[in-house]
């Protein structure tokens, strides 16, 4: 399968909610490392840990196409 045939195929309803806890995670982590404050090194430790998550998670997700062409999306 070409890049661009999967760019054009659905991704099932399952892979869309998991993107989208992945870019909520990504981005919490993200915040929490990006604060003006100073705070604790297992706090920053357990953010980078869900920044690195939460983008797995969104690429993995974002990959997944359908290959039931009959089969409607939901």
């Amino acid at each position: 399968m070409k890049l661009l045939d999967r760019y054009k195929k659905t991704t099932p309803t399952f892979f869309r909610k998991l993107r989208n806890i992945g870019i909520a995670l990504a981005a919490t982590g993200g915040a929490i490392i990006a604060a003006p404050i100073a705070l604790p090194a297992l706090v920053i430790t357990i953010a980078t840990y869900l920044t690195v998550v939460g983008t797995v998670a969104t690429a993995v997700s974002q990959a997944v196409v359908s290959d039931d062409e009959n089969k409607p999306e939901i």
